[in-house]
């Protein structure tokens, strides 16, 4: 590929764990007495497709907000950043968020992870493209695994960076939020940072609003998960038995998303029966809501000093710098 005479430094790795541990996880999550499934297989082709139309919903305020911010405060955020920076994105989707935060920083690498095989391969080879001169080096891989990178060990950068948008770290409690930014602090290692985007506590309608769109395409994607199964693993979900279901649980701080079961069923799945009573539900989704305060607490639980918060006028979310002390 050839960007005003010059290459587009681009290469692509494929680290995805094989089809069998999307099986694996399934079978676990649906024999627990609570039955659940990871979000990170929400992310399959039209999967990807749809949570790109939620975030147009004009219900769905994170991404328009998240956006506006970032456009606003990425030349403020890149002062503190620094030169000489390796970016590793977490999740990067469509990464529109990213273009703004590379135009300001211009860094001396780009790292885009992603679950989401084909998106992630189309985005970065458009970034290759649209940064001449900027190595981008993608990964499809599991984030919320630990990560060894040795192939960006190469680039002679003063810092790494882990860029995580989106309000992503909200699918995880708690506890599991703090383990994930231990693997995060492990692969910036001493002196690098993060720049997270988290969502914040807000009014119990706007949040419900928020995921339960009018036009029903939350509710799409919720039943795609079932469908993916269906597809890729050979299971006979009945997508039409299941409704989806999401409601602010207030005294945890979150969003919760299920797919409720409407009458007694059975399903098979790999040669395994699982049952359903009616009203049971498949918990699909946490959206962990934080005061700027409680992530700050989270991120120090880590390891992280919390630097600075930047957020929107209104309140609803922020955007958290976090450095690792040398």
């Amino acid at each position: 590929m050839l960007v005003d005479g010059r290459a587009a430094a681009f290469s692509f790795h494929d680290r995805l764990p094989a089809a069998g541990s999307f099986l694996e996880d399934v079978i676990a999550g649906l024999s627990q007495p609570r039955k659940a499934l990871p979000p990170k297989y929400f992310y399959d082709e039209r999967g990807s497709r749809l949570f790109e139309a939620i975030c147009e919903l004009p219900e769905y305020y994170l991404t328009r907000v998240e956006t506006a911010l970032m456009q606003e405060k990425a030349g403020e955020m890149a002062r503190r950043l620094g030169p000489g920076c390796a970016v590793v994105e977490y999740g990067c989707g469509s990464g529109r968020k990213t273009r703004v935060l590379l135009e300001a920083l211009r860094p001396v690498a780009y790292v885009p992870i992603d679950i989401a095989r084909e998106q992630l391969r189309s985005m970065a080879a458009e970034f290759a493209s649209d940064f001449p001169g900027l190595p981008v080096v993608a990964f499809c891989a599991d984030y919320s695994r630990p990560l060894a990178l040795p192939e960006i060990d190469r680039f002679e950068a003063r810092r790494r960076i882990v860029y995580f948008p989106g309000s992503t770290i909200g699918n995880l409690t708690p506890d599991e939020a703090v383990a994930f930014l231990g693997n995060a602090r492990d692969l910036v290692g001493p002196g690098g940072a993060m720049l997270i985007g988290v969502d914040l506590k807000k009014d119990a309608a706007r949040l419900n609003a928020a995921y339960n769109d009018r036009q029903g395409v939350t509710a799409e994607f919720n039943l795609n998960l079932l469908a993916r199964i269906n597809r890729e693993l050979g299971a006979d979900f009945d997508l039409g038995a299941f409704r989806h279901q999401a409601f602010y649980n207030e005294p945890l701080g979150r969003i919760e998303m299920h797919l409720l079961s409407l009458k007694e069923q059975r399903v098979t799945i790999g040669g395994r029966v699982i049952r359903f009573r009616a009203g049971e539900t498949i918990h699909t989704e946490n959206s962990c809501k934080y005061s700027v305060a409680e992530f700050q607490a989270l991120a120090a639980g880590a390891g992280f000093e919390p630097v600075e918060c930047w957020t929107d006028a209104k309140l609803r979310f922020g955007v958290h710098y976090l450095v690792l002390p040398q």
